[in-house]
C-alpha cells in the first residue's frame, strides 16, 4: 500500500492511501515517542481527541480511542468459531491489545504472543498501558522472535488457534501473507483448527484479499471466511480479518456462549458476529 505521509504545519498527522486517492487525518498535540528499531521506525503522537496514536513506518496502527474494534474482531470472532479453543498463537500484535482479548477467554490455557519487534511492547506499555494489563496473566508467553520460523519449527497439531494480528503486507511482515507460510500454520494446527489474518479493507484491497484466500486453499485449507468490520484509522474506514480451517468448513459460531460473554466488551456482540460473516454482493462478486 503506497502512501506519502507527513506532519502538516498546521499540526495534522496525515497518512495518505494513494493507491485510493484518500487520506487520514488526526489533529495532534505533539509527538512523545520515537525509536528506529533494527526492523522498523516507531512513532507514538498525542492527538486532540483520539487519544495516542502509534505509527509505524509512517502508517497508522492503533489509536486510543478506536482499537478496540480491531483486537475484539480480530479475536473473539475466532475464539467462537472454534469449539474449544485452549492452545493460541498470536503473530504479530506487539500492542497486546488483542492478547487482552484471548485472555479474556477463562478456557484458554496457553497464549503465545510472537512479534519480532520489542520495542513496539514497550511503546505499547507506556502509551497504551490498557492494552498491556494481562501481559502478566500466567497463561500468556510473550516472545519477541520472528514468528515466521517460530511456525516452521512448531510441533505439528500443537496449537487450536492461529491469529495474525500484522502489520501490512510490506517489511517485516511481508513473509505473512504467503502460501508458504500458511501451510506452515497448517500443519501447527489441530484437526478442525483455525487460522485467522488481517486482511486489509474489504473496499480498497479486493485483489490482496482474493490472492490470500486463494493461497490459504491452495496451502491445504478446506474453507476460507472473511469477516468486516469498521475501523475509522484505517485507509476507507472498514476492514477486515480472514478465516481459513483446517480439514473442515468453517461453518456457524457458538452463538449461545457469545451472547452471554462473561467477560464486557465495547462493539463485539453475537449479533455483530452473525452480521459480519455476511459480506454485501460486491465482496462476493468481485472477491469471493
Amino acid at each position: 500500500m503506497a502512501a506519502d505521509n507527513r506532519l502538516l504545519a498546521d499540526r495534522w498527522f496525515t497518512e495518505i492511501a494513494d493507491e485510493a486517492d484518500c487520506a487520514f487525518s488526526l489533529r495532534i498535540r505533539g509527538k512523545v515517542f520515537e525509536e528506529q528499531s533494527p526492523f522498523q521506525k516507531v512513532e507514538v503522537y498525542e492527538t486532540e481527541s483520539w487519544g495516542n496514536l502509534m505509527v509505524i513506518d509512517g502508517y497508522v496502527m492503533l489509536t486510543t480511542r478506536d482499537n478496540f474494534l480491531y483486537h475484539e474482531m480480530m479475536s473473539h470472532p475466532v475464539l467462537f468459531t472454534h469449539p474449544d479453543p485452549r492452545q493460541v498463537v498470536i503473530i504479530g500484535g506487539g500492542d497486546c491489545g488483542t492478547l487482552r482479548e484471548v485472555l479474556r477467554h477463562p478456557d484458554v490455557e496457553k497464549v503465545w504472543q510472537i512479534d519480532i519487534d520489542e520495542v513496539v511492547t514497550r511503546a505499547a506499555k507506556k502509551f497504551f498501558p490498557e492494552l498491556c494489563e494481562s501481559n502478566d496473566d500466567p497463561r500468556a508467553e510473550l516472545l519477541w522472535i520472528d514468528g515466521l520460523k517460530w511456525v516452521r519449527e512448531a510441533a505439528p497439531e500443537s496449537v487450536d488457534v492461529v491469529i495474525v494480528d500484522s502489520t501490512d503486507p510490506v517489511g517485516p511482515a511481508e513473509g505473512l501473507f504467503g502460501k508458504k507460510f500458511y501451510r506452515d500454520c497448517l500443519k501447527m494446527l489441530r484437526p478442525g483448527g483455525i487460522l485467522v489474518q488481517q486482511s486489509e479493507s474489504p473496499l480498497l484491497h479486493g485483489k490482496l484479499l482474493r490472492e490470500m484466500r486463494r493461497a490459504m486453499i491452495e496451502a491445504g485449507f478446506a474453507d476460507t471466511r472473511t469477516l468486516g468490520f469498521p475501523q475509522p484509522c484505517y485507509p476507507s474506514g472498514w476492514w477486515s480479518a480472514t478465516m481459513a480451517r483446517k480439514g473442515q468448513a468453517i461453518g456457524g459460531f457458538r452463538k449461545a456462549a457469545a451472547a452471554i460473554l462473561p467477560f464486557k466488551t465495547e462493539y463485539y456482540t453475537a449479533e455483530v458476529h452473525e452480521a459480519a460473516l455476511h459480506m454485501p454482493a460486491f465482496f462476493k462478486r468481485d472477491v469471493e
